[in-house]
């Protein structure tokens, strides 16, 4: 085991070092699916895939990071801390249980300190049938000219705007408003897309290689931006499905943890979205029965974390914007995605570790089919 702080890594390039060296060290077997475009010093872009254990094994977890770009400083680190966990490693091995490691879902936005992708797509917004009409948001409509306005940081007149929409409907309107996602305005914040990105595809493909198998699978997809800081909300990720739903309380809910929420009872930090990417699992191994959750990590209050990325939106769409603002605005979302403390990292990892032995252990429980 390693020191948790020396897990985390200051730059996308380097976390995909410490994570590929960790995962070559421990024996696992590695695929690396390269990104089409390069990162923000030019560097290769991959989604890296690492499985530890056997390949046709019954019981499956998937660890992910990144699908949210930036967001992967923090799902990195925990990533790279396991495959250095001999103890972790061992009780996977023994409870028959093979680890997937998927390193950056979304390898442009990790590099280029974007929570979305190339196409400014919403990954965790994008997994929709788009052979369909795709869901309508009137309130993001509404609000859309003053969340990116013509200047920024924003006057005051513009802030209130939108001070009167949360004054009238409230914070909580406002933030399902803005992040539950929008497939109207290609230019704007949470957008879902109208196609499957290049890491949705992808995603598929690496579910489809390692999940067929699979009797049995959980996933932890590792998120940050939501709830007070430090403080890691399991939020219950499958469908609308009371059974999924008390399974994955029964496997991450115990020993005094903040219990399972769902964005379909009202109970998480995060508003009810749609286009959510685990929706794959049950398309790509429909043989498997799946529970999961997003380990979801606090750090900024919430007006906060979508006021910065407002700020990254509007500075993409304002390319001749000073060096000086560019600056503060970066780091404003690295901030809003990363704790860069000790011991905030030290949270993190521990919370980790623990809804890695539940998931095994829960999946371990799993009658054999």
């Amino acid at each position: 085991m390693i020191n948790p702080q020396s897990a985390f890594a200051s730059s996308y390039a380097r976390a995909r070092v410490q994570f590929l060296e960790g995962a070559a060290a421990a024996g696992m077997a590695i695929r690396s699916h390269n990104h089409p475009l390069p990162g923000r010093d030019q560097e290769t872009l991959a989604m890296d895939v690492a499985l530890d254990g056997p390949p046709d094994a019954e019981r499956l977890l998937v660890v992910s990071s990144a699908c949210h770009g930036v967001e992967g400083f923090c799902g990195s680190g925990i990533q790279v801390f396991a495959t250095h966990d001999a103890d972790w490693r061992a009780h996977a091995r023994a409870a028959g249980v093979a680890v997937l490691y998927i390193h950056a879902l979304n390898p442009y936005g990790f590099s280029h300190l974007r929570r979305v992708t190339e196409d400014n797509v919403d990954l965790n917004r994008n997994f929709q049938d788009f052979s369909q009409p795709l869901p309508a948001n009137p309130a993001y409509d509404e609000l859309h000219p003053f969340l990116l306005p013509a200047v920024w940081p924003p006057v005051a007149e513009n802030e209130a705007v939108i001070a009167h929409f949360i004054g009238r409907k409230g914070l909580g309107a406002y933030q399902s408003a803005v992040s539950q996602g929008q497939h109207s305005h290609p230019d704007g914040l949470f957008f879902g897309g109208t196609a499957p990105t290049w890491s949705h595809r992808t995603l598929r493909e690496v579910l489809r290689e390692h999940g067929r198998s699979a009797r049995y699978i959980a996933w932890i997809d590792l998120h940050t931006g939501l709830g007070p800081s430090g403080l890691g909300e399991r939020i219950f990720a499958c469908r609308d499905d009371d059974a999924a739903l008390q399974r994955a309380r029964a496997w991450w809910g115990g020993d005094g943890q903040t219990p399972v929420t769902s964005i379909y009872d009202g109970s998480s930090a995060s508003a009810r979205l749609t286009g959510l990417m685990w929706n794959a699992v049950y398309e790509e191994c429909p043989q498997a029965q799946y529970t999961g959750i997003a380990l979801e990590y606090g750090t900024l209050p919430l007006l906060d974390v979508l006021n910065a990325l407002r700020g990254d939106q509007w500075m993409r769409l304002h390319p001749d914007a000073p060096a000086g603002l560019r600056t503060v605005i970066q780091k404003r979302v690295r901030d809003a995605f990363y704790v860069d403390t000790d011991d905030w990292r030290a949270q993190v990892v521990s919370q980790a570790r623990q809804a890695l032995f539940q998931a095994v252990d829960g999946l371990r429980r799993s009658p054999p089919q």
